[in-house]
């Protein structure tokens, strides 16, 4: 027994070492409506040997144990919101933490949309009933309180809704085929209070607004204009075009 309690104080430091020693890289969180263009710009970065790319983890949301929880969010958003927003978290808080060799992070989206814009818009819309939303409040203060789940600049790729939902019919992914356009619509004017306007709850980072309506034979050259700073070699200034 004595030696258990000369071991607990030794297991408890080297975690807490653990901890610390999580040196976060500059990192870049990738926000916008849906179809905004978030692959097609992490596409472009990606090339870039000092920089490491975290796609938002859509195959373990259609594959947590076996269930698809993104189609039935989609299906039936009032039963499942809840049970997909807490996974969304759960796998967005991973992606925050993972260790990588890059000195640049880029990250698709962030625990910080899912909770301002996501769950914020399943509030309005009140799919998710207030002591779901106070479980889900109360999950993200502890992550942002106690992980590092810091960022050091937003690129906001700010679209159209007519635009973003032309796109979603033309990828035509499963579970996006039932979405009606004033989903997007009221999606985009979320993003646009929170990032554009800063309206919206608080903004953890400068952000970089960039016009992703642009078709992707000329949205490189967008992109280009902010390299300097998304690559963490100027300071980074908020701009917005």
């Amino acid at each position: 027994m004595s030696s258990l309690r000369k071991l607990i104080p030794t297991i408890a430091n080297s975690m807490a070492s653990a901890k610390t020693d999580f040196i976060r890289p500059f990192t870049v969180i990738v926000e916008g409506n849906v179809g905004s263009g978030k692959t097609t710009f992490l596409n472009h970065f990606n090339k870039y040997d000092n920089v490491g790319v975290y796609t938002e983890p859509i195959e373990m949301w259609r594959n947590c144990n076996g269930y698809n929880l993104l189609e039935l969010m989609y299906k039936d958003p009032k039963k499942w919101s809840f049970t997909f927003q807490s996974y969304v978290q759960l796998t967005m808080l991973r992606q925050h933490t993972r260790l990588t060799k890059y000195p640049v992070k880029l990250m698709e989206r962030s625990v910080y949309s899912a909770r301002y814009c996501f769950v914020e818009k399943m509030e309005r819309d009140q799919l998710m009933a207030a002591p779901a939303i106070a479980v889900i409040d109360e999950w993200f203060k502890f992550i942002t309180e106690n992980e590092n789940v810091g960022v050091d600049l937003i690129v906001y790729l700010r679209t159209s809704p007519e635009v973003v939902y032309d796109r979603i019919l033309k990828r035509n992914r499963s579970e996006e085929r039932t979405i009606a356009f004033d989903y997007f619509k009221s999606l985009h004017e979320i993003h646009e209070d929170w990032l554009y306007h800063k309206t919206l709850h608080k903004v953890p980072a400068p952000v970089i607004v960039l016009n992703a309506d642009l078709d992707q034979s000329v949205i490189g050259e967008e992109y280009e204009k902010y390299e300097e700073q998304i690559l963490n070699k100027l300071p980074v200034q908020a701009h917005v075009y």
